[in-house]
C-alpha cells in the first residue's frame, strides 16, 4: 500500500480524499494555489506545497508544478480528484513516467472515453445501448441533413470533446440543421480546442440515470446501482438520489448487469460512472466519467462502501475488497449541492463566510471545507458544500432533509440552501415524478 499520496485537487474534494487517506495509515500531501493557503484540506494534510497564483491554469492545472510537489515530497501516488486534471490522460501518462501512481483508471481509458465519438463506438462494442445518430464525426452540412433524416427529429448536436453542457444544440427541423451545426462547431472549438461534433437523436423528455462501477483490472468489477441526476439547471446537476424512483429491483438489476459486463470486456481499473438517459422503460448510453463523480457519496451512503478508499486500493494493486454478492441495497439517499451563488439570479457570490453550523444527527453528512471565517474564492467553481442524507426509505429521507436544510447555517454569502428548501417541497419532487426539464421548466427557464 501507498505510505503518501499527493492530492491533486481542492476544496471538498481534496478533504474528501485526506480523510480516506488518513483512515488508511497513509500520510497526504496537500498542493494549494496562493488563494487556497488557508483551505482546510491544507490545514489538516500532512504536508503542504504552494504550487502557483489562484488561476487555474498556473496552478491545479499546472502539471509541470503538481510533478515537481509529487518529487520533493516523496508521494508514492497522486489522486487526481474530480475535475481539474482527473480526466486528462497526458496527466495520467505523466504521473507514470515519473515513478508515481496515478490513482485512477489507465490513460488509454482516460483517452478513449473522454473522446464522446470514440466511446459511443466502444460503447456499442461493449454492449451498451446507444441513442441512435451518427456513428461519427459530422463535419459538412450534406452530412447532417442525411444522418437528420435517418435520426428524425429533434435531434441535439454534441462536440465530441464535449462536458458541463457547453458545445451542444438542438435543432427541430432539416432547415435548423446547418445553423444548429455552425453554432455547436464554433462552441466546441472555443471551449475545448476541438470543433468535431456528432449528432444524436434528441430525447424529448427523459431520466438522467448514471451507474456507478468500480474495477480493479484483474477481472473483478461491481456496480453500487443507479443515482437519478435528472435535477439540472442548464445540465450542470443541482440535486441527486439514490435509488432512482424510476427503477424497480429488476430493471436495477438488469442494467447493472449490462454495465458490468461492458466494463469487464473494457479491461478497466478504478472508479466510473457510466451516464444514460432513460425514456419509457430504455436506457441510452451517453458518457462515461473515468473518475470520481461530486455525487459519490449517495452511492456509499446506501451501500456501505468507502469509493475513494477501493479507488486507492485497486490502484496500489490490490483486487476488490468486495463481489457483487456482497453490496446491498440499503435505504434512499439524496444530494444537495450547495453553492456560493445567489438562489434566484445564481450570479456567484464569493466572500467570507460568518456564521457557519452544519447539520447533523442519523443519517446526515457534510461533505464541506468551510469553516467561519473562510474566505471562498472567486477563482473556482462555486460548490462550497454537499449535503447528503441517508434514510431506511424515501419519505424518511425526504423529512430528514428538510430538517437538515433547515439547520444549515452559512452566513456571509448568498447561498442555494433556499432553493433546495423549495425543490424538495415541490410535489413533483416529494412524488419523484421529474426529468431532466423538470427545474428548468419550474423556473420558468423552458417551456
Amino acid at each position: 500500500m501507498f505510505e503518501k499520496v499527493l492530492i491533486a485537487n481542492r476544496g471538498e474534494t481534496a478533504l474528501r480524499i485526506h480523510r480516506a487517506c488518513k483512515e488508511m495509515g497513509i500520510q497526504t500531501v496537500a498542493i494549494h494555489s496562493t488563494a487556497d493557503e488557508d483551505a482546510m484540506h491544507v490545514r489538516l494534510a500532512d504536508e503542504a506545497v504552494c504550487i502557483g497564483p489562484p488561476a487555474p491554469k498556473d496552478s491545479y492545472l499546472n502539471k509541470a508544478a503538481i510533478l515537481t510537489a509529487a518529487n520533493i515530497t516523496g508521494a508514492d501516488a497522486i489522486h487526481p480528484g474530480i475535475g481539474f486534471l482527473s480526466e486528462n490522460a497526458d496527466f495520467a501518462e505523466m504521473v507514470e513516467e515519473h515513478g508515481h501512481v496515478f490513482i485512477g483508471p489507465t490513460a488509454e481509458h482516460i483517452r478513449l472515453m473522454g473522446d464522446k465519438i470514440a466511446a459511443k463506438v466502444a460503447a456499442k462494442d461493449f454492449g451498451l445501448p446507444c441513442v441512435p445518430g451518427s456513428d461519427g464525426g459530422v463535419n459538412t452540412d450534406e452530412e447532417a441533413l442525411e444522418i437528420a433524416k435517418e435520426t428524425g427529429f429533434p435531434l441535439i448536436i454534441k462536440a465530441a470533446s464535449g462536458g458541463g453542457g457547453r458545445g451542444m444544440k438542438v435543432a427541430y427541423s432539416m432547415e435548423e440543421v446547418p445553423e444548429a451545426l455552425a453554432i455547436c462547431r464554433a462552441e466546441a472549438k472555443a471551449a475545448f480546442g476541438d470543433d468535431a461534433v456528432y449528432i444524436e437523436r434528441y430525447l424529448g423528455n427523459p431520466r438522467h440515470i448514471e451507474i456507478q462501477i468500480i474495477a480493479d483490472g484483474q477481472g473483478g468489477c461491481v456496480h453500487l446501482g443507479e443515482r437519478d441526476c435528472s435535477v439540472q439547471r442548464r445540465h450542470q446537476k443541482v440535486i441527486e438520489e439514490a435509488p432512482s424512483p424510476a427503477l424497480d429491483p429488476e430493471l436495477r438489476a438488469k442494467i447493472g448487469k449490462t454495465v458490468t459486463d461492458a466494463i469487464t470486456k473494457m479491461g478497466y481499473r478504478g472508479a466510473g460512472t457510466i451516464e444514460f438517459l432513460y425514456e419509457n422503460g430504455e436506457f441510452f448510453f451517453i458518457e462515461m466519467n473515468t473518475r470520481l463523480q461530486v455525487e459519490h457519496p449517495i452511492s456509499e451512503m446506501i451501500y456501505g462502501i468507502d469509493l475513494v478508499r477501493e479507488q486507492i486500493r485497486v490502484a496500489a494493486g490490490a483486487p476488490l475488497s468486495v463481489t457483487q454478492e456482497d453490496i446491498k441495497l440499503n435505504g434512499h439517499a439524496i444530494e444537495c449541492r450547495i453553492t456560493a451563488e445567489n438562489p434566484v439570479t445564481f450570479m456567484p457570490t464569493p466572500g467570507k463566510i460568518g456564521d457557519y453550523h452544519a447539520p447533523g444527527g442519523l443519517g446526515v453528512r457534510v461533505d464541506s471545507h468551510l469553516y467561519s471565517g473562510y474566505k471562498v474564492p472567486p477563482y473556482y467553481d462555486s460548490l462550497v458544500s454537499k449535503l447528503i442524507v441517508h434514510g431506511a426509505t424515501r419519505n424518511e429521507c425526504l423529512m430528514r432533509l428538510r430538517r437538515a436544510l433547515g439547520e444549515y447555517v452559512i452566513g456571509g454569502i448568498d447561498t442555494t440552501i433556499p432553493l433546495h428548501q423549495k425543490l424538495i417541497g415541490e410535489q413533483d419532487f416529494i412524488n419523484g415524478d421529474y426529468t431532466i426539464h423538470w427545474l428548468e421548466k419550474l423556473m420558468g427557464l423552458k417551456k
